[in-house]
């Protein structure tokens, strides 16, 4: 019998609205173990190269892992994958809440849908079985009325559910998918692959029991965290304030708070959009994950702009894309552009960034008030930027430009907007400024999804006689590193970093509470995964599944014709910073560029066309999946 997990995997056919449930090997568990890496497998095995990411031959693919459903705080995240409509390579996002521990109490630790169905449907999982709902009712609805009907459908207003609002019906390529109205699976636009399948939702309740193979090893584990958590920074910090208290105002004193669309590292206005101004204003309670005690989740109500709680509130991501970087200093309306983006459901930092750069494009010139349908398009227009989220999500006017992306908003306005991109991959920047922070160079140029953030672990505490140093000693990095430094020396902290972080994506983990500078250390991981599985692993094991997720994820990007040249980053990185401490401060072209033939020589991947080498793809245990 399994342990860890169903060993179920359900298949999905919208086109005729059938399915089939596979089941696959303890040596396939082993290999892939959920959330990322198994996702790349589906997307290699069963989808097509080449296909527009919005026909129905598209794959969708929902994943948990397996320490989903353990009571370990931040164990119990999920993957949504397919091929992405914003960037047309590799597309994934986690998200956190409830919805994977209920879906692996369905029966199921992965999901994997073809087609599109004839007319709207949502998928309902319980007990092993698989019912197609008609959702024609619930088609042109926002995210919040869906929740409340399906709920009210099904008698249970506890059931879990993830799903589209208009922008993802609407096929905005940057659309999420919204969980429980406060949890998004934010990046790559996997709202617009539901919304292009006719799927609104998919919905389970969990009541069936789960096998472990030590539950007291995992009870202990828990307990550890909730005894020690209080004697954490990081625990602590988001505790008291959530990643908006804990990165607004540090990143702004470093010089490294993006501001102005990436000119400069720091907002004179801070005080203004920081927790403390939430906690003033609109702020009402915090929620959680489940299993997890921090509750770090930000909940608003009232205020000027009359806020939904349902929605929860602004995270420091958001608050950076629609605040700081914005040039907007009114922490309700950010809070505001929160909740209308989990409404219609989009992604707050693509939506934010995109809306930024016509900004700038406004302001040069580049677009005028012929082309913004009348509105005064300058930085630190908020009411502007509320108005433009509902044109994005309903594709109305100029927003049905903006509805495509930076990229090719850039390709309608012309040459000279092309200065004032900000993206890698066609992926909007996230609220980190690379100039100051390199290991985020790093994570933008390399992470297989474009710019992304949580590719590795930021570089400040990880300095020399920096307080988070020897969280790294297991991995063999025994000194620090500087955050501006492009070294060799660097791109094997990144490579180690990086495997880290996608081995936590692969097992559904949250980045907050596991990991380097977090209280559950590397050790544990192995102490979780053995007690969850029965299986006798090792750091060593972990690390090589870190690295063979990555892998995977890139031979997805190289069957598409993702190469080297796909990695660079855009113009603005090169240039000075404008404001903050680090006011001059760039990163030097050449050095990057060889920076980047370190990492692929020590990923094992061609260094011209970073491509990864057959000889590496054997030592992952993934050579067969290369031929796909």
């Amino acid at each position: 019998m399994p342990v860890g997990y169903t060993g179920r995997i359900l298949k999905v056919n919208l086109s005729d609205l059938s399915y089939e449930i596979i089941e696959k090997s303890d040596y396939f568990y082993r290999t892939f173990m959920g959330g990322s890496a198994m996702a790349s497998f589906f997307l290699l095995t069963e989808m097509e190269a080449g296909l527009d990411p919005l026909s129905p031959d598209n794959v969708l693919v929902v994943t948990n892992s397996v320490l989903t459903g353990t009571p370990l705080a931040g164990a119990n995240r999920y993957t949504i994958a397919a091929k992405s409509p914003l960037s047309e390579g590799f597309g994934e996002s986690e998200a956190g809440g409830y919805f994977s521990v209920n879906l692996k109490k369905a029966g199921f630790d992965a999901v994997v849908i073809k087609g599109k169905a004839p007319h709207p449907v949502y998928l309902f999982l319980h007990d092993n079985r698989v019912e197609f709902k008609d959702a024609s009712h619930l088609w042109g609805h926002d995210t919040g009325y869906v929740q409340d009907k399906i709920r009210e459908e099904l008698n249970d207003d506890k059931v879990q559910m993830i799903a589209i609002g208009q922008a993802g019906e609407n096929l905005v390529r940057y659309a999420c998918v919204i969980q429980d109205l406060r949890h998004a699976n934010g990046r790559t636009g996997m709202g617009a692959v539901f919304g292009s399948k006719n799927l609104k939702a998919i919905v389970a309740k969990g009541q069936l029991p789960l096998e472990f193979h030590d539950r007291k090893k995992l009870k202990e584990l828990a307990t550890y965290f909730a005894k020690h958590m209080d004697e954490h920074p990081v625990c602590q910090l988001l505790k008291e304030g959530g990643t908006l208290g804990w990165d607004m105002e540090d990143l702004d004193a470093d010089g490294v708070l993006p501001t102005k669309n990436f000119h400069g590292g720091s907002f004179d206005r801070v005080e203004k959009v920081s927790f403390d101004q939430l906690k003033k204003t609109v702020l009402v309670d915090r929620a959680s994950c489940y299993a997890c005690p921090i509750r770090c989740k930000q909940v608003c109500a009232g205020g000027k702009f009359d806020l939904d709680p349902r929605f929860g509130g602004p995270e420091y991501e958001t608050s950076g894309a629609f605040g700081p970087n914005m040039l907007v200093d009114d922490i309700e309306l950010i809070a505001k552009a929160h909740e209308l983006c989990n409404k219609y459901g989009l992604d707050t930092i693509e939506t934010g960034m995109t809306i930024t750069f016509a900004m700038e494009c406004y302001e040069n010139g580049v677009i005028t008030k012929k082309d913004t349908e009348g509105l005064d398009l300058k930085f630190g227009n908020g009411p502007a930027a509320l108005e433009l989220i509902e044109k994005i999500a309903f594709r109305k006017g100029f927003g049905e430009i903006l509805a495509q992306g930076i990229n090719r908003a850039a390709e309608i306005f012309g040459p000279e907007s092309k200065k004032f991109v900000c993206t890698v991959k066609k992926q909007a920047f996230a609220m980190h400024e690379p100039r100051g922070k390199n290991n985020i160079a790093f994570a933008y140029s390399l992470s297989p999804t474009g710019a992304d953030h949580i590719e590795a672990a930021h570089d400040m505490p990880f300095e020399e006689g920096r307080w988070a140093v020897p969280d790294l000693y297991p991995i063999g990095i025994l000194k620090g590193v500087p955050a501006r430094d492009l070294t060799p020396y660097k791109v094997r902290w990144f490579v180690l970093n990086q495997h880290i972080y996608s081995l936590l994506n692969t097992l559904s983990m949250c980045f907050f509470t596991v990991g380097p500078a977090r209280l559950f250390r590397l050790r544990h991981l192995v102490e979780m995964v053995e007690a969850s599985t029965g299986w006798e692993t090792s750091l060593f094991e972990l690390m090589m599944l870190g690295e063979r997720t990555t892998t995977l994820a890139r031979l997805v990007l190289a069957r598409e014709g993702f190469t080297r040249e796909d990695d660079m980053l855009p113009e603005r990185l090169f240039q000075p910073l404008e404001t903050g401490i680090l006011t001059g401060t760039k990163l030097d072209r050449q050095r990057f560029e060889k920076a980047l033939d370190y990492y692929y020589e020590m990923m094992g991947w061609d260094v011209k066309t970073g491509i990864p080498r057959e000889a590496r793809l054997y030592l992952l245990n993934i050579a067969d999946l290369s031929q796909f």
